[in-house]
């Protein structure tokens, strides 16, 4: 993303675009999977993959 990378202004670095990335489209795809296909259900191991993803987000803007 050009207008969020730190060589064109931005404040973020590469990796740190990444990650939130990452994080937006895996949150989009929970929901909509929740919510459009009712037969998926949410699992204790989704929750920990979460957390993780929080942590990777906490680590990766740690200063």
């Amino acid at each position: 993303n050009r207008i969020g990378y730190k060589d064109y202004g931005g404040p973020f670095s590469l990796v740190e675009l990444k990650v939130i990335q990452e994080v937006i489209t895996l949150t989009v795809f929970v929901i909509f999977s929740l919510l459009l296909f009712k037969n998926e259900t949410f699992r204790i191991n989704h929750l920990i993959g979460f957390i993780f993803l929080v942590l990777a987000v906490y680590f990766i803007f740690k200063k």
